[in-house]
C-alpha cells in the first residue's frame, strides 16, 4: 500500500515536538520542513521529479499551515470536551449585540453539537454564504431527527415531517411544533439534537430573514426531504432486512443527500454570478455527490443501523453475490457479503468522481467553496478505501478514519484547491485501489 506521509518539526522555546500526517493511498512523501521534501518512490509509475516538486509544495503548506490545521481542529472538539448543551450560547451575545447576532451565535454552537463534520467544513464559506448554509443544515438536521427517532411511529414522523416542512414555509408555528415534538424524543436522540429541537424557532426566525431566493432553495429541500423520508418510513422495506435493490436505494440517498447537493447548488449560484454561470452543468453532478456522500456514510453505519432495526443496503445486490441481508450479525457473514460491499463501494466510488468534477466546476477564487465541497469528497475517499480495505468489518469504529487522516485531507487541499492538475492526480492515487461502477 502506497501513502502520504507528512512529518513536520515544530521548535519553539526549549523544546520541540515531532508528528506526521499520514493519508492512505497516496504516494509515499516524507517530509521535513526545515530540510525540503524526500521522496520515497513507491507509486511505480508516477514520474520522480514531479513528485518531488509537489513533495516540497507540500512541506512547504504543511509547515506555514500546521497552527490554523490545529486551530480548526481544536475548535471542532470544543464542544465535545465541554459537552453537547448549548442552551447558554444565546445569553452569552445578548446584552453585546443584536438579536440577530445572538441567534447566529446560538445556530453557530448549534451547528459543532450536531455535525462535527459540517462545523469543520461550513465555515469555510464566505460569510454570507455560511450563515445560509449553517441554517440550511440545522433545517435538515431536524428533518433527520424526526427520522431517526425510534420511539416515534412511522404515521408521527409522518404527521411531524409534513407539519416542518409547513414551518419552514410559514404555514406552521415552529414553537407549536417544538412543543409537540420535543417531549416524544428518548434518550436514543442525542442531546444536541434535543436542544436542536428547543429552539426550531430560533434556526426558522433566521430561516426567514434570507432572501426570497434562498428561502426558495431551502424549501424545495426540506418539502422533498420531508416527504421522503417519510414515505421510506412507511415502507415495508425499511428495517434490518435492507431494501429491495439499488435503485430504491439511490432513491433514499437522493432524498436524504442527492436534494441537499441540488440545494446548495441554488445556494451557491445565487451567492456568484460567476458561478452560476456553471449552475446547468453542476446541477448535473449535484445529485450524485450528495448520493455518493451519503452511499458512503450507509456504508460506514451499516453496523450502528443494524442496532436500531435499520437497514438502507440493496438486498437484490447482494442476493446476486449470493448473500442474505437476513443474515447479518449472525456469525455468517462471508466473501459473499464482502462481494456485496465491494459493488457498492464502486458505485460509491463513481459518485465522488462526479462530486470531484463538481467541485472543480466552481471558480479556483472561490478556495472557500472548493475547500467546503474538497474537505467532504476527501474524508469520503479514505473512508471507502478503508471499508474496501476490510470488507468484512463489523463496527464502524473499524473503517472511520483518523483524526491524522482528517488533517492530511485539510493540508493536501491547502496545497491543491486552486490547481486542478494537482487536484485529479490526488483524487486518482488515493482511489487507486477502488473499483468502479
Amino acid at each position: 500500500m502506497t501513502n502520504l506521509i507528512l512529518t513536520y518539526r515544530f521548535y519553539g522555546g526549549l523544546g520541540h515536538r515531532h508528528g506526521y500526517f499520514w493519508m492512505p493511498g497516496l504516494v509515499g512523501i516524507c517530509i521535513n520542513p526545515c530540510g525540503g521534501g524526500v521522496f520515497a518512490d513507491n507509486a511505480g509509475s508516477l514520474k520522480l521529479a514531479r513528485w518531488r516538486l509537489i513533495a516540497q509544495q507540500i512541506s512547504f503548506f504543511a509547515w506555514e499551515n500546521r497552527e490554523v490545521t490545529e486551530k480548526l481542529l481544536d475548535n471542532n472538539n470544543t464542544l465535545e470536551r465541554n459537552g453537547a448543551d448549548v442552551s447558554s450560547a444565546a445569553s452569552q451575545t445578548s446584552g453585546a449585540g443584536s438579536a440577530l447576532a445572538s441567534d447566529e451565535a446560538m445556530q453557530a454552537k448549534m451547528l459543532e453539537g450536531v455535525s462535527r463534520t459540517f462545523a469543520l467544513t461550513i465555515p469555510q464559506l464566505p460569510g454570507e454564504l455560511c450563515r445560509v448554509v449553517s441554517n440550511a443544515y440545522l433545517l435538515c438536521r431536524i428533518v433527520d431527527t424526526i427520522e431517526d427517532e425510534p420511539a416515534l411511529t412511522a404515521e408521527q414522523k409522518r404527521g411531524f415531517c409534513d407539519q416542518f416542512a409547513g414551518v419552514v414555509t410559514g404555514e406552521e408555528d415552529a414553537e407549536t411544533f417544538a412543543q409537540e415534538l420535543g417531549p416524544l424524543l428518548s434518550a436514543s436522540t442525542i442531546p444536541a439534537e434535543h436542544e436542536l429541537i428547543r429552539n426550531t424557532a430560533l434556526v426558522i426566525r433566521l430561516t426567514h430573514g434570507f432572501s426570497v431566493d434562498e428561502r426558495r432553495a431551502m424549501e424545495r429541500c426540506v418539502r422533498i426531504m420531508s416527504e421522503g423520508m417519510a414515505r421510506f418510513q412507511e415502507m415495508e422495506g425499511e428495517g434490518p432486512a435492507g431494501l429491495v435493490n439499488l435503485e430504491e436505494m439511490e432513491l433514499y440517498c437522493y432524498y436524504v443527500a442527492g436534494v441537499v447537493g441540488e440545494m446548495l447548488t441554488d445556494l451557491f449560484c445565487h451567492y456568484s454570478p460567476q458561478i452560476a454561470k456553471n449552475k446547468e452543468a453542476m446541477m448535473e453532478k449535484a445529485v450524485s455527490f450528495g448520493q455518493g456522500l451519503q452511499m458512503t456514510n450507509i456504508l460506514k453505519d451499516i453496523w450502528e443501523d443494524k442496532d436500531r432495526s435499520a437497514c438502507w443496503l440493496p438486498r437484490e445486490l447482494f442476493a446476486e453475490a449470493g448473500y442474505d441481508l437476513e443474515d447479518m450479525g449472525s456469525g455468517r457473514n462471508s466473501e459473499k457479503f464482502a462481494e456485496g460491499i465491494a459493488k457498492l463501494v464502486a458505485i460509491s466510488h463513481g459518485h465522488l468522481k462526479d462530486a470531484l468534477a463538481y467541485s472543480l466546476l466552481i471558480p479556483k477564487k472561490e478556495a472557500g467553496l472548493r475547500k467546503f465541497c474538497l474537505w467532504a469528497i476527501g474524508m469520503a475517499l479514505l473512508t471507502l478505501r478503508n471499508i474496501n480495505q476490510n470488507r468484512l468489518y463489523t463496527n464502524g469504529a473499524e473503517v472511520k478514519i483518523s483524526r491524522r487522516s482528517v488533517k492530511a485531507t485539510i493540508l493536501a487541499t491547502q496545497l491543491a484547491v486552486g490547481n486542478d492538475f494537482l487536484l485529479r492526480t490526488l483524487f486518482r492515487i488515493t482511489s487507486s485501489t477502488l473499483a468502479e461502477r
